[in-house]
């Protein structure tokens, strides 16, 4: 199994990560060119909240993977942390080696140092080949999640 190396994004990984969250059924349908302004100044914020980190995962310097963890207090479960995985991506020709894998065990070890009781994320219904990865990975389908469009 190739090691992945995990580091936080910066603007210029930009280009690399748009093209990932692009590159399926669903976001191609919702992802703009990787020049748009809203990109950079959703990085932006991003970047300049302590409780955010998106990161990169890189192969011999090359980015293939990424991912989204926010760190949430709360105070359910006695003032429990908890931390939120989202918009995880591996580039599509490099799926299925492992390396989704340890990003996702990159996420758990890192919300265990903030101190987190648990990580949770959510999955769109048609990403099967996810949910089956999921599953394998030790987490439970154990709430029935909903949305509400506002744009």
């Amino acid at each position: 199994m190739t090691d992945l190396a995990v580091r936080r994004a910066t603007a210029a990984d930009l280009p690399a990560i748009v093209a990932m969250l692009a590159d399926d059924h669903l976001g191609a349908t919702r992802e703009g060119a990787p020049d748009d302004p809203a990109y950079a100044a959703a990085f932006a914020e991003i970047d300049a909240d302590p409780r955010q980190r998106l990161v990169v995962g890189e192969v011999a310097g090359e980015v293939i993977a990424t991912m989204q963890l926010t760190i949430i207090p709360g105070i359910g479960r006695k003032g429990a942390r908890r931390a939120l995985i989202e918009a995880v991506r591996v580039r599509s020709d490099l799926r299925g080696g492992g390396l989704g894998k340890q990003l996702i065990r990159w996420a758990i070890e890192t919300a265990r140092a903030e101190g987190c009781v648990m990580v949770q994320l959510t999955s769109d219904k048609s990403r099967t080949e996810a949910h089956r990865f999921y599953d394998r990975l030790g987490f439970t389908q154990s709430h029935l999640g909903y949305k509400l469009a506002l744009s």
